[in-house]
This record gives structure tokens, sequence and C-alpha cells, in this order.
């Protein structure tokens, strides 16, 4: 959640950082209009509550000098009865506008440059030439049912729409990514769990999926379950509402997760293959970090993902995200885009993300230091979607008869 104490002293400067990110000026008003109701509601019932004491002490004195007290009784009693309405006024006044602050994304870094769309996200570097073919590369979903890889059709009758079936070597092949994927976070520092698959409403809260998402989640029927979209749910939220000792921190996590979501507002893009599916597989890295090393553990971040794809030949580049194209949750993202030759262009397999406090503020996730309590920061990031890496793998690494070699680091696994 959005700093609110902070956008109340500094409106100005919160409203332009949220313009940059594409939020409307109506809600930005409507906002400040929640904010002035608030602070008159809670001024109108301090201002009662005060008259209230002032005349309780009176009537004290009163009592004492043996003065009347009939009129004074019934003003006081006026207040008394009037407190109650005037603090629910003061709760609702302030509800309206947590509400409204829980759909509000969070800011943009300064170093975030402007822009409406992913066309106006801005290239970092490259990594790794693409590889020049003596023929025309083919698209993974020929050389999946060329080399018997992947069953779209079996995934569509098992299921709908946007399933796939992986088998044989694809199958073995996705496993051993996973597994390279997981052992190089490893040596990295990020300690591997394996989490449930089902997270209460109050931890996709905590992330920033609840409520604005909500059609993108798949839910449970009758219980206050959701498939998750992300590792990043679970992850993260090990630590909702927890203080934890600075001396503790940055905690670095990683977790294999198959990944549910609708795609809800990918109504025909990508309806081919696999790169955008209800079900998928990711390995996931989550930080917890002090604020202080928040910038350096992104940078970490960062290159640990693009790493991974270094060992496995894979060339890419590394793209800042505009303010327009900015996730909710992240003050600043990095995309790694992967180079796919049978697409002849760079598809995303990565977003690192840093959302600063933001989502420690919806989840209380605090640190305690110097005997206070203050918001951690968190990060997430890919390393890697793990069907998108198959795909890469098999358009870079194929040949011209429709075989596929295996990446060197990937032989042991398999």
């Amino acid at each position: 959640m959005i700093d609110l104490k902070y956008i109340q002293n500094n409106f100005d400067e919160a409203s332009r950082k949220l313009s940059k990110k594409g939020v409307d000026n109506s809600i930005i008003s409507e906002l400040n209009t929640l904010f002035q109701s608030l602070k008159e509601a809670n001024a109108t019932y301090e201002s009662a509550k005060a008259e209230q004491n002032k005349l309780s002490k009176l009537f004290g004195e009163y009592k004492q000098k043996g003065l009347d007290t009939d009129t004074l009784k019934n003003d006081i009693d006026k207040y008394k009865n009037e407190l109650p309405t005037l603090l629910e006024n003061a709760r609702v006044a302030n509800e309206k506008l947590e509400q409204l602050a829980l759909v509000i994304p969070n800011f943009p870094d300064d170093s975030v440059p402007e822009g409406l769309s992913e066309d106006d996200n801005v290239e970092i570097k490259k990594v790794l030439a693409p590889k020049e073919f003596g023929f025309e590369p083919k698209e993974h979903w020929d050389l999946g049912v060329t080399n018997g890889w992947i069953d779209f059709e079996r995934g569509v009758k098992l299921a709908k729409s946007r399933f796939s079936v992986l088998k044989g070597q694809g199958a073995k092949l996705e496993r051993a990514l996973i597994n390279f994927f997981l052992d190089t976070n490893a040596k990295a520092g990020f300690e591997e769990f394996n989490l449930p698959l089902m997270n209460n409403a109050q931890m996709l809260l905590g992330t920033g999926q609840l409520p604005k998402f909500e059609e993108d989640l798949f839910k449970i029927d009758d219980e206050d379950l959701y498939l998750i979209p992300t590792a990043e749910v679970p992850l993260t939220n090990l630590y909702n509402d927890e203080i934890i000792d600075a001396s503790s921190l940055p905690i670095l996590m990683t977790a294999y997760t198959p990944c549910f979501r609708k795609e809800a507002g990918s109504a025909g893009r990508d309806t081919r293959g696999m790169i955008r599916q209800h079900q998928f597989d990711k390995v996931e890295m989550v930080a917890i970090t002090h604020p202080d090393k928040s910038d350096e553990i992104f940078d970490m971040m960062v290159e640990n993902a693009s790493n991974l794809l270094s060992l496995l030949g894979l060339p890419h580049r590394l793209v800042m995200l505009c303010g327009g194209d900015l996730g909710f949750g992240a003050s600043k993202t990095v995309d790694i885009e992967v180079w796919l030759p049978g697409q002849n262009k760079y598809r995303e397999i990565s977003s690192i993300s840093n959302t600063r406090d933001f989502q420690a503020r919806r989840a209380k996730i605090r640190y305690k230091e110097d005997g206070k309590n203050n918001f951690v920061h968190t990060l997430n990031g890919s390393a890697l979607a793990v069907g998108r890496t198959l795909v890469a793998i098999m358009e870079n690494y194929q040949n011209e008869d429709g075989s596929i070699d295996i990446p060197e680091v990937l032989i042991k696994y398999i």
C-alpha cells in the first residue's frame, strides 16, 4: 500500500509520481477529497471530545462549589450521545480512504523513464548475439509437435485452451530446467522452499493481487483460497504480520511452483504455443531486505536471472520499464527478454521488481532496529519462467532437420 502520510504531506509530489504511472487525475482528486473528509471527521470528533472533557472538568468544579449542574449535565450528555456517531463517521471516512488506497499502484522511482506503454521501455544492454541460421528457423509449436515434446490438442481436451501437455524429452527438459534454476539460485544465496499452491485472500492482499486483480485469479469455490498466480505470494507472505530482527536481513528465498492465471486481459494474444498459459511452471526469487540494501539486492537479482540465460547460451536483453508499463506493485522493474529466432523477436522471460515498502505496508512486514519497527523492502523476480525457457531452447538450439540440441549445462540433469 502507498504511504498515506506521505501523500497527505506531499500531495503535489505524490500526484506527479502517480501520474507518471498512468493513474487518472480523477482518482487522485478523489483521494484528496477523502483525505479532507477524514481530516474534517477527525477534527469534529476531537473537538467534541475535547469539549466534553472540558465540561466534565467544569462539572466537578461546580459540584465542589455547590452550584447548579443541571444545564451542564445536559450539555455533557449531549456530547456523550454524539461522540459514538462522530467516531463512526471518522471510521467510515478512514475505511473509504484505505479501500481506495488498496487499488492505487506503487510510486515509481524517479529513475523510471517516462512513457505510456512497452514501446517506451528503455533497453539497458544486450547479452550474447543471436545465432545466424543457415535455414529459416521454426517456431516452438512446430518443433514441439515434430519432436513429440508437446501435445497441444490433448492439453485442450483435458482442460481447455491455453493448456498443454509436455511429454518424453520435453517433460524431462522441463524438470531439468527447474533443478538447474534452483541449484543456481542456491549458489547465489537463495534458500529453497516448498510452498502451498493455494493461499488465502489476506496473503493475496498483502502482495497486491487483491483486490485489483481478482478477475485474473482462480478461486476455490466456498473456500477463502485462491490458486497462486506466482510463488511471490507465499514466499513474501511467509513473514506476513511479523517483525524481523534487522540482523537477519536480507532474507533470500527461491521456490519452484506451478502458477495459475486466467489471463483475463490477454484475449487474442499468444493463442498458439506455450508463451501464455493458464498453468505454467516458474522458479521465483524473493528478497526481504533492509531499505539501505534494496538497490544492491535488486542489481544482484537482475544479474542472477541474466546469468541463468547466459549459462544456457540464450541471447537476451535487459530492459528498464517505463512508468506506463510498470506493474501495479513495482517501484522499478527490469524485464529480461530472451531471443526467439522462430518469432524473430525478444520476448519477456523474467521481470525483476523492487516494490520498496509497498507490499510490506500491506502485509505488515517490519524489521526491528535500535528499538524501532520499520517496514522492510521486498523484491521479486522470475529465475526463470520455465516454459518460456523451454521455448527459447527449442528455437535457439534447433537444427535444420528439426532436431533440438540440449544446452551443455543441462546434460547432467537429464
